[in-house]
């Protein structure tokens, strides 16, 4: 009888295709590995390009999928964008009109251009459009339950919180804080010299905002701390960060750390203030004295460690704004000579009687209009954040330019600032640095309720809009009265676009010399 026998292959002679069970690497292998990492990338790019397209109806926004940048669909947008997501903005409206959607990878990003496109952005609801979804990359570094992170009962809580802290009274206080710590700081500066403005309002901002925000104790005993401590946090802040907020990088490493550390110190301080009544750590309009006696609806007590994330939290919101603001405005005024002819005879015209006069918040507030407009400017052609944005809870209905649409739900819904302010039916001549735009006659700002967003609008205006004009106006009152000023450079820095928050890239330095 004829017996059947298995052979067993030998070593190197296992069948192809068997992937690591022999050690045959022949062409057909290699040729059968490469068509299978084919068919997966073009199962991906498949569904990256055509996915984001089948959402909507026949009112969805125009899809852009194409690019100079690149001839292929989806990957040229991104790529695009990557490099400059304001110049991808602006060619898009030019091309596609107020209302239009870019696929990004596996989300859809539907843009909202222009005061009418702009509208429902600032009116709906957070049901509607939500911030959480977001922004929710902020929550390792302001801590759990705060802001973005916590319940819609809570965050109230916290936001009216922050505006106690931020009423006009406590303005009125904060005005002479703010002025004091200019003047120690400019006696640093000698009688003339030369050093980078950026710099330096941004080390002046961060001591104002610490004064008014931590109160006394912190400032005189802990601002060296502090200050480091925030450094970390900031430099923990990465485009990384945005999409993955929990990589095990060095800087989120050190932001996790510094937030811990941050927690700690607080701690001291509040129960250092709570154990010690009767002593006077500060005179009680810090807003660190405001979160201390917060409580939540359900009558539970703010911890300590909530009281550190708002502290931040706020920290955060006002230390880029007023500084990159502060610096774009006195450079912007400085490249007009004519301006900084008018800046210096309105602040020789406010303190005309009395040139000793300390800063009060009635001068900052009613007496300089051409400086409250030169900041206001500045923030229109230099607005530090040049995205803000929303998830889509539910579709959504925009008319703009004569036409509807209908956002689908799920979509990134976003506005660009940088883009919607420099739009010349909008603003004449956008591009050019003319704070006059907003005065009597003129008025471009209210030409419609969105036109101007350089603190947002609707209700998720910037709560903090007030302190940040007394802070950076008080700051350039004292600056311009006390010293002559010139650039260096004889152009204007560059818009850093590729910054988290956006500043100045480029030469900031200025020559100054105290005024006799």
């Amino acid at each position: 009888k004829n017996k059947r026998t298995m052979t067993l292959p030998t070593k190197g002679t296992m069948p192809i295709g068997f992937g690591g069970l022999g050690t045959s690497t022949g062409p057909s292998d290699r040729l059968l590995l490469g068509l299978t990492c084919l068919a997966i990338l073009s199962l991906f790019y498949a569904f990256f390009v055509f996915r984001p397209r089948t959402k909507g109806g026949k009112t969805a926004p125009p899809i852009v999928t194409t690019s100079p940048v690149s001839s292929l669909p989806v990957v040229g947008t991104i790529i695009e964008f990557g490099k400059s997501p304001v110049k991808m903005v602006q060619r898009c409206y030019e091309d596609y009109g107020p209302v239009f959607t870019v696929p990004f990878f596996h989300k859809r990003l539907t843009f909202l251009i222009g005061p009418e496109a702009q509208e429902p952005f600032f009116k709906a609801s957070d049901e509607v459009l939500s911030q959480n979804e977001v922004y929710g990359f902020m929550k390792p570094v302001f801590g759990p339950g705060i802001v973005y992170d916590a319940s819609k009962k809570n965050r109230q809580v916290q936001f009216q919180s922050m505006a106690h802290g931020l009423r006009t009274a406590r303005l009125k206080g904060y005005t002479a804080k703010i002025e004091k710590e200019t003047r120690q700081f400019l006696e640093t500066w000698g009688e003339s010299g030369e050093l980078d403005l950026f710099h330096a309002l941004s080390e002046l901002t961060i001591l104002t905002s610490s004064r008014c925000l931590h109160g006394d104790d912190v400032r005189e005993n802990l601002f060296k701390e502090v200050s480091e401590l925030y450094h970390d946090l900031d430099k923990g802040l990465t485009p990384l960060t945005v999409f993955f907020p929990n990589a095990p990088t060095a800087v989120h490493k050190k932001r996790n750390a510094a937030r811990e550390k941050m927690v700690e110190l607080f701690s001291k301080v509040i129960k250092n203030r709570r154990d010690n009544p009767n002593v006077k750590h500060s005179d009680g309009t810090d807003i660190l004295s405001v979160f201390m006696d917060t409580k939540y609806k359900d009558g539970t007590a703010i911890t300590d460690e909530q009281v550190t994330g708002l502290l931040i939290a706020l920290l955060f919101a006002g230390q880029h704004t007023s500084c990159i603001t502060s610096t774009w405005t006195s450079l912007f005024i400085l490249n007009n000579p004519g301006i900084t002819k008018r800046i210096v005879e309105e602040q020789n015209g406010v303190f005309d009687s009395d040139p000793d006069a300390a800063v009060d918040y009635k001068m900052v507030n009613e007496d300089m209009p051409l400086l409250h407009n030169s900041m206001k400017e500045a923030l229109r052609l230099c607005p530090p954040l040049i995205l803000l944005i929303r998830q889509a809870l539910k579709e959504v209905k925009v008319t703009a330019a004569g036409k509807n649409y209908t956002i689908p739900k799920g979509d990134m819904v976003l506005i660009s600032p940088s883009v919607g302010m420099r739009i010349p039916e909008v603003f004449k001549e956008p591009n050019t640095f003319d704070p006059d735009r907003f005065g009597p006659g003129r008025e471009e700002d209210k030409s419609s309720p969105f036109a101007y967003m350089g603190f947002g609008g609707g209700m998720h205006s910037c709560m903090g809009q007030n302190f940040a004009f007394v802070q950076v106006k008080t700051i350039l009152s004292v600056l311009f009265r006390e010293f002559e000023l010139e650039m260096v450079s004889k152009t204007m820095p560059e818009i850093d676009y590729a910054a988290m928050v956006v500043g100045p890239k480029g030469d900031c330095r200025v020559r100054y010399k105290r005024r006799c």
